[in-house]
């Protein structure tokens, strides 16, 4: 972003910034009560998603919101809390797939509400109309760099 970038392009980039990093502290927020960071709450709903067959740990990556380069970590974290299990595939020993355990779903059951809620009001002040045209605008920019 150098100062030949015009004000407005500048504007837009800013904003998007900022936005991302609200909505990441009001999600750390929403989590820490809970024991868990915005990363691993996205990995167990990856998870969620996957029942019963579960994921191999490089798919879970290749999921996330935000890219985790600690991966194995953040499995390892989710683990020790017991919210996921690892499994060896019995086909290729070398493959493990992660599973979320009972206690996940029920701590993801106990987060649907309170997560709906701050969806909702991340995006309160805007119209039906400019929040799907927010979507549409943002997966363009996700597309084009993703």
């Amino acid at each position: 972003m150098g100062s030949a970038t015009p004000s407005h392009t500048k504007a837009a980039v800013l904003g998007i910034i900022r936005a991302a990093d609200v909505l990441r502290r009001r999600g750390a927020a929403l989590f820490e009560p809970y024991g868990i960071t915005l990363q691993q709450f996205n990995v167990l709903r990856i998870l969620r998603g996957a029942r019963p067959d579960g994921l191999c740990t490089l798919t879970i990556a290749s999921r996330m919101i935000e890219q985790a380069p600690g991966i194995t970590r953040l499995i390892d974290r989710l683990e020790a809390k017991q919210l996921v299990v690892r499994v060896r595939s019995s086909e290729d020993r070398r493959q493990v797939w992660c599973r979320i355990t009972p206690a996940g779903l029920r701590l993801l059951a106990r987060l649907d509400a309170p997560v709906d809620a701050l969806d909702r009001q991340a995006v309160a002040g805007l119209a039906r109309a400019d929040q799907m045209r927010l979507a549409e605008l943002l997966q363009t920019v996700h597309r084009e760099h993703g």
